[in-house]
């Protein structure tokens, strides 16, 4: 029997979207051991957000209020005390930059060997083992942790969203452990871009676009257009973020975000392997360039070899056509 202490992802006093990733980890992980799963929600506002969990199973909901904004030297202390008072086998969070950056720090503090980005997990004679992908996702392999507790980051995109699933949680509040590092790291501000289009790690479609647009004002004419007509969100290759085209938040890829949506359209990209890593577990791949040779085309499931400046625009007035009738 395993027992899981999941780390909600905590922003604007809300818990994000990620944590429900998280949280489908905990039930599979639940479920296989005969364990439960808590969740601990740390941070401003706490307590109020703990509602935002409500009816997800777990057996508790644990609220520690820690103000000041968010700097893993804040919490890392206490998620470890919680989960060695209460014997959790395993503290999870979202592979995130909170997870990324919490993790470790947890993991350090418990002596807990990590197992981070993990994309499945299974228990193998009563041990756990993590799927996890190497070398841009051209590897795959298991690892089984030998410590007592795991600490573990899961890959968003391979743990579909949980559900509610009924019921109440009960809500205890816990106290924050103190941690001499936390005096030395101050949180000054967090500037978050905003913007109106569906959040690039959560929207159902993304449309991306590649160094082939040229410019930064191609991807507002040309590419954009495109996303709106669609409700999706706007990814970008690193050579593009690179030239300086779009900010690199909107980065896709090994070294910028990982998505997986039903509809991911790549536009002037070629397929570089290390922005496959990043996109290629989407559901349905449409990529248009006029190279037909290009990398991409092995993974898309439509490939349309076009000049993306005719096709793009011509393919945004279908579309805003077939919307209007509808």
């Amino acid at each position: 029997m395993t027992d899981v202490l999941v780390v909600a992802e905590l922003l604007d006093g809300k818990v994000r979207k990620t944590t429900m990733s998280a949280i489908a980890f905990a039930r599979v992980v639940a479920e296989a051991t005969g364990g439960a799963y808590d969740v601990l929600i740390a941070g401003d506002d706490a307590t109020a957000a703990a509602a935002d969990v409500d009816g997800y199973g777990a057996r508790t909901r644990l609220a520690c209020q820690v103000p000041g904004g968010y700097v893993c030297e804040k919490i890392a202390a206490t998620v470890a005390r919680v989960a060695r008072e209460r014997g959790h086998g395993v503290v999870v969070a979202t592979a995130s930059a909170f997870g990324k950056d919490l993790i470790p720090r947890v993991a350090a503090k418990l002596g807990a060997a990590v197992a981070s980005d993990v994309l499945a997990v299974e228990a193998d004679g009563g041990r756990l083992r993590y799927r996890r992908a190497m070398f841009a996702g051209n590897v795959f392999a298991w690892c089984v942790p030998t410590t007592p507790v795991h600490a573990v980051s899961v890959r968003q995109t391979e743990f579909e969203a949980a559900a509610p699933s009924g019921g109440t949680s009960p809500l205890h509040t816990v106290e924050p452990e103190p941690d001499p590092a936390a005096a030395r790291v101050r949180f000054v501000s967090l500037e978050a871009a905003r913007r109106e289009r569906p959040e690039l790690t959560e929207a159902d479609i993304v449309v991306s676009g590649g160094r082939s647009l040229k410019s930064a004002e191609a991807f507002r004419t040309v590419l954009e257009p495109l996303a709106d007509v669609l409700g999706a969100a706007v990814g970008a290759s690193r050579a593009a973020v690179d030239a300086g085209y779009v900010p690199n938040d909107l980065q896709v890829g090994q070294t910028g975000k990982v998505v997986a949506p039903k509809l991911y359209v790549a536009v002037g990209i070629s397929g570089a392997i290390q922005h496959l890593a990043g996109m290629k577990g989407s559901k349905t791949i449409v990529a248009i360039n006029k190279d037909r040779e290009a990398p991409i085309a092995q993974v898309a499931d439509y490939f349309w070899v076009a000049d993306l400046f005719t096709a793009v625009p011509q393919l945004t007035e279908e579309i805003r056509k077939i919307r209007s009738q509808s």
